[in-house]
């Protein structure tokens, strides 16, 4: 009995390592019959945004509109000034927004009697001095000592040489493919021929110490400091 059970798995294993064999003489040919190698390499360059905008908001709250209005004017043009004296040339006045807001009776429901009016004024600034706005961004609300309540989003910061760098990463990521590729092929004596396909990944643009990536790419504006990289899977023929 333990004759047959012994003379099945020596059957068994044999049959295994035969289909091993099939599979990996299949895969092998495969490769080597397109005589081609796909290697993916990349590139990235640290640069400093050159271009900063920065958005905020003055909001008032006054019994009427009238009102509300006069004096949502009279702090825009404190606003204005403060802007000016910190050489800000480049500044948008936005569309404002006004609406009331209503009384609610003793029961906690809301009434037709109005109570107050919001009155939002958005401005927009920008500027080629990044450093400059980034202070900005947080000494504009300094402006409540003056009883203007200002709203400060994050600071947006760019870099307007972004194509031409994109250009030349593309490059400097298919050169690393090439010689990534040449390094694989050494061993077996074989060389690197011409390219017969590339694909372009996305870009990453990140701040300096990030590790993220996104399938769909990252465009950081919140750093002053990015990391732009470039990904490309590059396709050789095999000499």
């Amino acid at each position: 009995m333990l004759e047959r059970i012994e003379k099945l798995q020596v059957i068994s294993l044999g049959i295994l390592i035969a289909l091993g064999l099939v599979v990996s003489t299949k895969m092998v040919s495969s490769s080597i019959s397109k005589n081609e190698i796909s290697v993916t390499g990349s590139a990235y360059e640290i640069v400093k945004s050159d271009k900063g905008t920065l958005e905020f908001e003055i909001q008032v709250k006054k019994p009427t509109r009238q009102e509300a209005y006069k004096v949502a004017q009279e702090q825009l043009k404190t606003v204005q000034q403060y802007l000016k004296n910190k050489k800000i040339e480049k500044i948008e006045i936005k569309t404002p927004n006004m609406y009331p807001i209503y009384k609610n009776d003793s029961r906690g429901y809301s009434t037709n009697e109005v109570d107050h009016y919001n009155y939002t004024q958005y401005v927009s600034i920008a500027a080629d001095d990044v450093e400059l706005i980034k202070e900005i961004s947080t000494d504009i609300t300094s402006l409540i000592n003056s009883g203007i309540v200002i709203n400060v989003n994050t600071p947006s910061y760019d870099y307007s040489k972004l194509p031409e760098l994109k250009v030349s990463l593309l490059e400097k990521a298919s050169n690393d493919a090439r010689n990534r590729a040449v390094s694989m092929l050494k061993p077996s004596h074989n060389r690197v021929g011409k390219i017969s396909a590339v694909r372009m990944g996305v870009y990453q643009i990140t701040p300096v110490d990030s590790t993220n990536v996104s399938d769909m790419g990252i465009n950081d504006t919140s750093t002053i400091d990015k990391k732009v990289t470039a990904v490309a899977n590059v396709t050789f023929r095999i000499k």
